[in-house]
């Protein structure tokens, strides 16, 4: 079972970002994907969520309205789209696959930096 998740780097405030994660050995279509965030010196963060089935999404308060969450199940792959971002999104980031609150498996990260 492996997550890859890519697509982090160096932006700007009020820059967008997207991140994938890429999942492969497990049944993608029938687990709920997250992604979780930490930043230095903090605790892991729940940034958002996508079932499976419908799709239901759910957000963390502090990024409700600026992160999306999509599948594409065709694909095995999560993305979180990352509009408006803040110096405050600066984290690690963190795909993870399986039910909430402790979801099974976990990817390797990314790193996100935000300056202003």
């Amino acid at each position: 079972v492996q997550l890859q998740a890519s697509g982090g780097g160096l932006v700007l405030a009020g820059d967008s970002l997207r991140l994938s994660c890429a999942a492969s050995g497990l049944t993608f279509n029938t687990l709920t994907m997250s992604w979780f965030r930490q930043a230095p010196g903090k605790e892991r963060e729940f940034v958002a969520s996508i079932a499976w089935g419908r799709g239901r999404t759910n957000y963390g308060d502090s990024v409700k309205g600026r992160f999306t969450i999509i599948r594409d199940n065709a694909k095995n792959t999560v993305y979180l789209q990352m509009n408006d971002l803040k110096p405050e999104d600066t984290a690690v980031y963190y795909c993870a696959a399986g039910a909430l609150p402790s979801p099974v498996k976990w990817g390797q990260g990314t790193q996100v930096t935000v300056s202003s």
